[in-house]
C-alpha cells in the first residue's frame, strides 16, 4: 500500500482529535522538523521596523496611502522580514502581501507566502490559507513545509481532525507523500504537547500502511513523551527503537537527557551523558547547554560549571545558547552578579550578549522582587548591539509592571514597543487589558481592546468574558454590545483574498 493510499484511511483515527487543552512551549527544545524559516535568528532590518511601525499606528487605513512616500525597493527579504514581524497581526499581513505583489518587479517566495500562512493561522483564518495554498501551486511554489506549517496552525488552534486531513491533501496539491512527511504530521502533534497520544497512535499504524518508522521518527516520538515527562514511554520507544535496530544519535540522546533534567532525575541525566560517550557518540553544544540549563534550575551549580568547562574543551567554537545556560544557571541561584560576569566574556568572545541572555537575567531579577534593578537593565538593552528587546522582552516588562500595579509605567513600555514596530500577541493584549479592568482604567482597556481587534486578533473566551464583567459591573452596556459585535464579525467574517 502506498503512503497517499494510506493517508486516505487517516479518517479512522479522527474520532481522537477532542483534546482541549493548551499548547505550551518547552523551555529547551530540539527541533526534529523546522517548518517555518522566520525561527531562524536575523539582525533587525530598520526598514522594516519603519514599515510596521507605519501600519500599525493606522491599521484602518489602505496599505497603499500608509506607505504612499516609502523609498526603499521592495525587495522578497524586506517582504519576508516585515511578514514576521506582522505575524500577531494577519489582517495588517495580508493586506502588506497584497500590496507588495503590486511592486514593480517583484515576485512572491515560498518562504514569504509560509510567512503569511503563520500570520493567518494565528488568527484561525484557514480558508484564506487554502485559498493561498492554490496560489503557491499556480505559481509553482508549495513544498511539503507548506502542509507541515497549515497542520501546525491546526494543531495549535486544537483542530487535530483538520491537521490530519491536511496531509491527505498532498497529492491533490501534485505532491507525494514519503515518510519524512509523516514524521512531520507526528511532530506536529508531539510538539503540542498534549496531543502526544494521537502522535503514538499514527505511530503504531505506520506498518499497517507500509510504512517502515526511521530513526527520525522514534526520536520524534521520544521527544513528544519527554516534553510531558513521561519517562516510562520515553524508555519504551527507545526498548523499541532499538528492538527495531536503531541506535539513538546525538539529537536523540539529547533529547533524552533533556527529559530527564526536566523530570528533575539529573544523577540519570549525567548517566545517559556516559552512556553516549562509552557508545563514541560525541556530545553536541545543544547537550552541554542542556544540561548545564537542568543542574543550574536543579540548584548543582558546580556540576553545571563542569559541563560548562567539558563544552569549551570539547572543540566546539563558543555559541551564545550556551553561554546564555550559563547565566541561567547562575540567575537560579540568584547569582546575577556572576551571571553579568558571563556576559563579559561573551563580549569579549564576540558571540553576544543577545536580547535571550537579557531576557533571562529580567525574569530572575523580576522573581526576586528586584524590578527597578530589572527597568535599568531593560532601559540599557538598546544601546548594546544585538540585545534590542523583542517582543518575548517587552513582553516581561508589560507583564511586570501590571504585577505591579503600575499601570502607567506598563502602558509607556508597551508605546516603546510599538515605536519600534513590534507588534503585541493575544497574551500580552489580554495581560495589559485585564489589568486595566482590574484597576478600573475601562477607557484605556477599551482602547487597547479596539487596537487588539484592528490588528486582527480574536480574544480568547476568557479574557472576553472577564473584560465584559468589567463593563458591565460599571454601566457600560452598550459598550459591551458594540464590542460584542466587533467580535462576532471578527469571527465570522472570512478575510478576502
Amino acid at each position: 500500500m502506498t503512503l497517499s493510499r494510506s493517508f486516505r484511511r487517516l479518517p479512522t483515527l479522527l474520532q481522537l482529535s477532542k483534546s482541549t487543552s493548551h499548547f505550551e512551549s518547552p523551555t529547551v527544545q530540539f527541533h526534529i522538523c523546522p517548518f517555518h524559516t522566520s525561527l531562524l535568528h536575523k539582525p533587525n532590518n530598520p526598514h522594516a521596523e519603519t514599515i510596521c511601525r507605519i501600519l500599525s499606528t493606522a491599521p484602518d487605513s489602505p496599505v497603499d496611502f500608509s506607505l504612499r512616500n516609502f523609498p526603499v525597493e521592495v525587495s522578497p527579504d524586506l517582504v519576508f522580514d516585515v511578514l514576521n514581524k506582522l505575524s500577531n497581526a494577519g489582517i495588517l499581513a495580508l493586506s502588506f502581501f497584497r500590496w507588495a505583489e503590486k511592486q514593480i518587479g517583484f515576485k512572491h517566495n515560498t518562504d514569504i507566502f509560509h510567512a503569511l500562512i503563520e500570520a493567518l493561522g494565528k488568527i484561525k483564518q484557514f480558508k484564506m490559507i487554502w485559498n493561498l495554498v492554490d496560489e503557491m501551486k499556480q505559481r509553482k511554489l508549495l513544498n511539503a513545509d507548506t502542509f507541515a506549517l497549515i497542520a501546525r496552525r491546526y494543531v495549535r488552534a486544537k483542530v487535530i481532525k483538520e491537521a490530519l486531513k491536511t496531509f491527505e491533501r498532498m497529492e491533490k496539491y501534485g505532491l507525494k507523500p514519503q515518510i519524512s512527511d509523516f514524521n512531520k504530521l507526528i511532530d506536529v502533534l508531539c510538539k503540542s504537547k498534549f496531543h502526544v497520544e494521537k502522535a503514538q497512535e499514527l505511530f503504531d499504524k505506520m506498518r499497517q500502511w507500509n510504512l517502515e518508522p526511521n530513526l527520525k521518527s522514534y526520536t520524534i516520538l521520544i521527544e513528544g513523551w519527554s516534553q510531558q515527562q513521561n519517562l516510562l514511554k520515553v524508555d519504551e520507544v527507545c526498548r523499541e527503537m532499538k528492538d527495531d535496530g536503531f541506535e539513538p544519535d546525538v539529537v536523540t540522546y539529547g533529547i533524552i537527557i533533556n527529559a530527564y533534567c526536566k523530570a528533575k532525575k539529573y544523577d540519570e541525566a549525567i548517566g545517559i551523558y556516559h552512556e553516549m560517550l562509552s557508545k563514541s557518540v560525541n556530545p553536541s553544544p545543544h547537550i552541554f547547554c542542556t544540561l548545564i540549563s537542568g543542574l543550574g534550575n536543579g540548584g548543582r551549580m558546580n556540576e553545571a560549571l563542569e559541563f560548562f568547562e567539558k563544552s569549551k574543551a570539547s572543540g566546539f567554537p563558543p555559541e551564545a545558547p550556551t553561554y546564555n545556560a550559563v547565566v541561567g544557571a547562575y540567575c537560579w541561584s540568584m547569582l546575577i552578579d556572576d551571571a553579568y560576569r558571563i556576559i563579559g566574556e561573551m563580549k569579549e568572545l564576540g558571540i553576544g550578549p543577545n536580547s535571550r541572555t537579557y531576557d533571562i537575567i529580567l525574569v530572575h531579577l523580576i522573581k526576586g522582587g528586584r524590578t527597578k534593578e530589572a527597568y535599568s537593565v531593560f532601559q540599557r538593552m538598546s544601546s548594546e548591539t544585538g540585545c534590542e528587546p523583542s517582543v518575548s522582552t517587552y513582553a516581561i516588562m508589560v507583564r511586570m509592571f501590571c504585577n505591579e500595579n503600575q499601570l502607567d509605567m506598563a502602558m509607556v513600555v508597551w508605546d516603546q514597543m510599538k515605536d519600534k514596530g513590534i507588534l503585541p500577541g493575544i497574551h500580552m493584549f489580554s495581560t495589559l487589558i485585564i489589568s486595566l479592568c482590574h484597576e478600573n482604567k475601562l477607557d484605556d482597556a477599551c482602547k487597547y481592546f479596539q487596537q487588539m481587534l484592528d490588528v486582527g486578533i480574536r480574544p480568547t473566551a476568557n479574557m472576553f468574558s472577564a473584560f465584559k464583567r468589567a463593563l458591565m459591573a460599571a454601566g457600560m452596556e452598550n459598550t459591551v454590545i458594540h464590542f460584542a459585535k466587533k467580535v462576532d464579525k471578527l469571527r465570522n467574517t472570512p478575510l478576502i483574498a
